[in-house]
């Protein structure tokens, strides 16, 4: 699966947009910056990572496990967010579950769940 285009943060002028009027909240691995947005709408995602991460490789892979870590978790994000993910230098050799469980932190300081995104889990 994917996430959904609905779900996607794309244009560059959101991007400014989220990091001039949004709020950072981080830990070790990620920065995440949140703004409210005027229009009506589930949650929106974008993830930045940089260059110094590594080759296109790695930096490909990390944005495939933040995509589908935060795919599961659109239905429990706040509506009218606009969210940036930015990837910090010890992802590039973490797990899918260590990447799941440090943006879960993450956005839990961040306030951006509105449901506990692990209550219906069917494992």
């Amino acid at each position: 699966m994917f996430l959904q285009r609905v779900y996607r943060l794309k244009r560059r002028n959101d991007f400014r947009r989220v990091f001039r009027t949004g709020v950072s909240v981080a830990n070790r691995q990620f920065v995440v910056y949140v703004a409210k947005r005027l229009e009506a709408g589930p949650a929106r995602l974008g993830i930045s990572v940089s260059r110094k991460l590594g080759k296109a490789v790695v930096r490909n892979r990390v944005k495939r496990l933040i995509k589908e870590v935060a795919r599961h978790w659109m239905k429990h994000l706040r509506p009218q967010t606009d969210i940036v993910v930015i990837a910090r230098n010890p992802v590039a050799n973490m797990s899918y579950d260590q990447v799941k469980s440090s943006l879960r932190h993450v956005f839990y300081k961040a306030n951006l769940f509105q449901s506990n995104p692990e209550k219906n889990k069917k494992e």
